[in-house]
């Protein structure tokens, strides 16, 4: 297993560890439940340095970014980041990502850790301009630094602008006294933060210096157990469990991030399937009766026992006191307040197919 250059940090901290992605990452360091509320109240923040980075630059990297990736990628200006994903061939997803403008020609795209091979071997697949590729993976930590006291926390530790940025931005400049650190706004929680790029060599530097001048708001560390229901909470896919290899955009609601203004992957077949409409979607669970927690994989059946769909997603939210839930279903039962049940060790559960997000901010 591998470990993150702030690995000591969590050991020293407390933290429960385990494997993932190939990694040794804190789960949790107390209490899950007090950790994620933190998050929506102050400020907490997650080690995630297991997140791939690949580098492309060039005149032709636009060109290959566009053709790997559903998003238009064209619309991107220097300090701006898209959210978008690589389709496979046979209606699949291979990756969601995030692709950041750094400069004219000089992208970042950041993969999920579980898959940075499977992710550099697609893309240089269709690399066929030769564009310059590095893959930094190793080389970089990565801290996303959650909630709405985020800007009052780390203000102090740099002269760029963080307070104004909007959401899905970026600016490099001197961050805790090191130079050429990548600050973004792209959270995964929904309430607001940065994600801090740096090098390995200066993590426990920037770590400490986080922590120092985030005290006066009750900073507090966060595993990656809270990461996924701060993420459940909004609705937001987790590879390998709400979309794969086997699920596309369309039927995971992620036609947003899929444009037919070019041409991509396996572009006129989804466009065929966004025409056509889909047989599955994905969809939020609410109203849940009470009971075991709806979990991956468990079954989901209409009112005279046929088999409609998965789980993908399950977890009681410390926000809201009640269990929540995402999985695909047949279309025909998708409409919001369609009622379904969620079968749990041959219990039968009473659900309501909702809106996402499950909790409402601001």
């Amino acid at each position: 297993m591998k470990k993150t250059a702030l690995y000591d940090k969590h050991i020293a901290l407390g933290a429960k560890m385990v494997p993932f992605a190939g990694y040794e990452m804190p789960v949790q360091y107390n209490n899950l439940g007090e950790e994620h509320l933190n998050v929506r109240s102050g400020v907490g923040v997650f080690d995630v340095s297991h997140m791939g980075e690949f580098f492309l630059s060039g005149p032709d990297a636009l060109d290959l970014i566009q053709r790997v990736t559903t998003n238009d990628a064209s619309k991107l200006t220097p300090g701006k980041v898209q959210y978008s994903c690589m389709p496979n061939e046979t209606g699949g997803i291979v990756d969601d990502l995030l692709v950041y403008c750094l400069g004219e020609e000089n992208y970042m795209l950041v993969v999920n850790a579980s898959n940075m091979e499977k992710d550099w071997n697609w893309i240089s697949k269709f690399n066929t301009k030769n564009v310059p590729m590095r893959d930094e993976s190793d080389d970089y930590s990565l801290l996303a630094i959650q909630g709405p006291k985020a800007t009052d926390a780390i203000k102090s530790l740099t002269e760029m602008d963080i307070a104004s940025m909007p959401y899905y931005t970026v600016q490099v400049g001197k961050f805790a006294g090191q130079p050429d650190i990548i600050v973004a706004t792209t959270g995964y929680t929904g309430s607001g933060g940065y994600e801090i790029y740096f090098k390995n060599d200066v993590a426990d530097k920037i770590w400490d210096a986080v922590f120092k001048a985030g005290e006066h708001v009750g900073i507090k560390p966060a595993g990656l157990g809270a990461r996924d229901t701060l993420r459940m909470e909004m609705g937001f896919c987790l590879y390998g469990n709400d979309i794969d290899d086997t699920t596309s955009p369309h039927e995971a609601g992620l036609g947003w991030i899929t444009k037919y203004t070019k041409e991509f992957t396996n572009s006129a077949a989804l466009k065929a399937q966004k025409e056509a409409g889909v047989s599955k979607k994905l969809v939020g669970f609410d109203g849940i009766d009470k009971g075991p927690i709806p979990r991956h994989g468990h079954e989901i059946q209409d009112n005279e026992g046929n088999v409609i769909g998965v789980i993908t997603s399950g977890t009681m939210s410390p926000s809201l006191g009640r269990a929540v839930a995402m999985g695909y279903v047949s279309s025909d039962f998708s409409a919001v307040d369609s009622e379904v049940n969620i079968v749990i060790r041959n219990k039968s559960l009473k659900a309501k197919v909702c809106r996402f997000p499950f909790l409402k901010i601001g």
